[in-house]
């Protein structure tokens, strides 16, 4: 085991189950994308603390779809991509792959530009676009000549860095305890939030990322059905922190930003909203306290899109490799140091960047948003279908929490692709 792991039975027993924790962190934090925390930020500036019960629901039910995927893979031995291969068939993979090239390109070049934001905000003397190549290359190296143990440790510290100056900005600003426990609480949907409600509820915890959990586990050696309460725990701490990341995100916006309108978008907006925090903060605590909550801000703020750019460049090629090891019908796991892993990271880290000069073309945007509004049903679809199969699954099988919690999920992803679709057209 790349990480000299404990037996599964010795964990339980000895109380060493905290040190294992790892891939969870590593794949709730990769999904979270600007368009994330600004979507939290202008939800907490608009609908202020009532909605952060929203956050709380939307991480449980992408945890609930990434312990369905661990469980098939611990299950079965075969990760998600091989279970799709084998009982859903060529149409699948031809279209998935087209879809993961699309997806792949435009995230890429739009984890490059907020790289690029938030290092400008904080150091302005290089430029928006160098920045975002700087910190693609940087991911590069770290993946190329690096192992799993290596990128899992640095994400930990990223993830650390980027909760607590998050935290700490909570703090700075002094929100009102009783409001942020009565929206945490107590559910209730705003006349006009329903638009929110689904961004939030989607946005937490990523999506295409979800698959790169698989994979990482396996880094670990964490195969067969024992480590099933590992993967539990590992998960749940993952998607509650990322959970108090994006509830902190929007209780900051709560307390500094009432009445934030008409922001820019993408993380052009949420150096926006720092700079409002510095001016609200300022307004009610000094000049000081509002450099001090502007910086840390900003600190976790690149924090958190250079854990999605890591996390990202270093768990999609795994796809890849997967995929076209299927199609030749080769056995065996993926290889980091293998030609397809690596040509998939170049591509991730190198063709993406003329993202940062030019702008995406129309015909390519509303591809990809038709194409990613369809994958989470699926996904969620597909986890049901074989989950539920005690053929396959045995006693690990979906029961009656996972079940509903499923379910739960596709209707959501359903709701938010017909909704991205309706306003494409």
């Amino acid at each position: 085991m790349s990480l000299s792991d404990p037996d599964p039975a010795e964990v339980g027993t000895t109380g060493r189950w905290l040190l294992l924790i790892g891939p969870g962190l590593a794949v709730a934090a990769t999904g979270v994308g600007a368009g994330d925390l600004l979507a939290a930020m202008l939800a907490g500036a608009e609908f202020r603390e009532t909605l952060l019960w929203v956050i709380a629901v939307g991480a449980l039910l992408k945890f609930a779809l990434n312990e369905g995927l661990a469980r098939w893979q611990l299950a079965t031995g075969t990760t998600l991509i091989e279970g799709w291969g084998a009982h859903i068939g060529m149409v699948f993979q031809t279209g998935f792959l087209i879809y993961l090239v699309i997806w792949s390109f435009i995230v890429a070049g739009g984890l490059m530009s907020a790289c690029g934001v938030a290092a400008h905000a904080l150091v302005p003397a290089i430029g928006i676009g160098p920045w975002g190549a700087i910190h693609s290359i940087a991911a590069l190296i770290l993946v190329w000549f690096g192992r799993y143990d290596r990128f899992e440790t640095t994400m930990k510290f990223l993830i650390a860095l980027m909760v607590l100056t998050l935290l700490a900005s909570v703090v700075l600003i002094g929100p009102d305890l009783a409001r942020v426990l009565r929206g945490l609480l107590i559910p209730r949907l705003p006349s006009g939030s329903a638009a929110t409600v689904l961004s939030l509820m989607g946005g937490v915890g990523g999506s295409v990322t979800m698959l790169s959990y698989g994979y990482w586990i396996r880094e670990r050696g964490w195969d067969g059905r024992a480590w099933i309460t590992t993967v539990r725990r590992d998960l749940g701490i993952g998607y509650a922190l990322t959970g108090i990341f994006g509830g902190a995100m929007l209780v900051l916006a709560a307390t500094a930003l009432i009445g934030l309108g008409g922001m820019p978008a993408g993380s052009q907006g949420l150096v926006a909203c720092a700079d409002a925090l510095e001016q609200g903060a300022g307004q009610r605590f000094g000049d000081t306290i509002a450099q001090i909550a502007r910086a840390t801000f900003l600190i976790g703020l690149w924090a958190a899109v250079f854990t999605s750019t890591l996390g990202v460049w270093q768990g999609v090629p795994y796809l890849f490799a997967d995929f076209t090891r299927h199609l030749r019908k080769r056995t065996g796991r993926v290889d980091e140091r293998g030609w397809t892993y690596r040509s998939a990271l170049l591509f991730l880290a190198l063709p993406p960047m003329v993202l940062l000069i030019l702008d995406r073309p129309v015909w390519v945007i509303k591809l990809y948003t038709l194409t990613g509004g369809l994958f989470m049903p699926f996904l969620a679809a597909s986890l049901l279908w074989l989950t539920t199969r005690r053929s396959l699954m045995g006693e690990l099988r979906t029961g009656t929490l996972s079940l509903t919690a499923m379910v739960a999920a596709l209707a959501l992803f359903a709701a938010i692709a017909v909704r991205q679709i309706v306003d494409l057209f």
